[in-house]
């Protein structure tokens, strides 16, 4: 019986997992729950599973939590109880689910008291990866990649000499504008934009999906967690989704993983591993399937991911900068305060502001970002 704790439980990736944990009640236990806000969600959880410890992000909906549940659930409340929270030497693993840039600080506590890690967030490592890395290898944690496209180059390079690789192939469905005139995305609805034609996700990562700062994000998450530089990444455009991601080695062979659509199959991976255990979710039908489809991203059409290139080229601060100014402008989009085109040119001329800091301690990471935060803020308003 291994026990998890689930940093992010409310969320999409959260709630997927739990439904992996449903499917295997005498292998896993939930031990902790965390999530930000969304007590409802929370409390029926916490009805369901008993975990013993519990914590919330907000403050004001603290003592609420308190309330509602019962007193043998420990809680904890805020980023500081979140790292006591993950301290518990109960806990086996730990899923981190928690979105965006709100991650770093429980991703670096978990290693720090050496819990292997789950790793269902990219924004961590685009922000301090060299920092996550090097705290990993040096308290011997390991870090389990969830997101579809990282866990099925994990996969392929299982027992695979990586001093042979020639290329990682990072797999984009092109999202829900993929065909839509270049014209016609100034004026594009928060609807249309959130409207993916594969994956059901949380708003801020299916708006990062459908101007491809997603594949962007996983470039500099993916040069991390395999050691690669950004000129062996690259990206293709596969609408059905069915191969989340290749690597093609110096003799010419490439290996690809296949499956359905499914975040269930790599949480589960990343729970069971080293093992593979049997499920009900469907297998690819290549009768059915027919035909796969390839091509290059247009880089005109999708300037973000040019951005990332641009930063996975430079490191030191600037992917952080990058990801702060992507993290304001798209929320001010679904605010409906920035137009969906301006997001690449916000962070654009936030990046030409900045200086960047060529290895940067923690201190230089959070520094960068809150700037970042400013300037995106101010560039804006003069948008306006």
């Amino acid at each position: 019986m291994k026990n998890i704790a689930i940093l992010g439980s409310t969320g999409s990736i959260g709630q997927n997992t739990l439904e992996v944990i449903r499917h295997f009640p005498g292998r896993f236990r939930v031990i902790a729950l965390s999530a930000n806000s969304n007590i409802d969600i929370l409390c029926s959880q916490i009805e369901e599973f008993h975990p013993q410890l519990v914590c919330i992000g907000d403050q004001a909906v603290g003592l609420d939590l308190r309330a509602r549940i019962s007193s043998s659930t420990k809680v904890f409340i805020g980023e500081d109880g979140l790292d006591e929270m993950i301290r518990d030497k109960r806990i086996d693993e730990i899923v981190l689910a928690i979105g965006g840039s709100a991650a770093l600080s429980p991703l670096l506590a978990a290693i720090e008291n050496g819990k292997p890690v789950a790793l269902a967030n990219k924004e961590a490592l685009v922000m301090a990866g060299h920092l996550i890395m090097a705290k990993a290898k040096r308290k011997k944690v390991k870090l389990i990649p969830v997101d579809s496209e990282q866990s099925a180059i994990w996969q392929c390079l299982q027992g695979q000499d990586c001093n042979r690789l020639k290329n990682i192939y990072l797999t984009a469905s092109g999202g829900p504008l993929r065909q839509t005139n270049i014209a016609d995305l100034k004026n594009i609805s928060i609807r249309r934009v959130l409207k993916h034609p594969r994956w059901k996700m949380g708003k801020k990562i299916t708006v990062d999906s459908a101007n491809l700062m997603n594949k962007g994000l996983e470039v500099l998450e993916a040069m991390c967690l395999f050691n690669v530089g950004p000129d062996k990444i690259k990206i293709l455009i596969h609408p059905e989704a069915i191969i989340h991601s290749m690597v093609e080695f110096i003799d010419g062979v490439v290996l690809a993983q296949l499956s359905v659509t499914d975040m269930r199959i790599p949480i589960q991976y990343a729970l069971t591993y080293p093992q593979r255990l049997s499920n009900s979710i469907p297998s690819v039908d290549f009768y059915k399937l027919g035909r796969l489809n390839f091509r290059k991203p247009d880089f005109k059409r999708f300037p973000c991911l040019g951005l990332a290139y641009r930063v996975a080229r430079q490191l030191g601060t600037a992917p952080c900068v990058l990801n702060a100014a992507n993290e304001v402008s798209v929320n001010e989009f679904l605010k409906s305060r920035l137009d969906f085109v301006s997001i690449p040119k916000v962070i654009e001329k936030v990046l030409a502001k900045h200086h960047n800091k060529v290895n940067p301690d923690l201190e230089d990471i959070q520094e960068a970002d809150a700037w970042a935060r400013i300037q995106a803020s101010e560039v804006i308003i003069n948008f306006k």
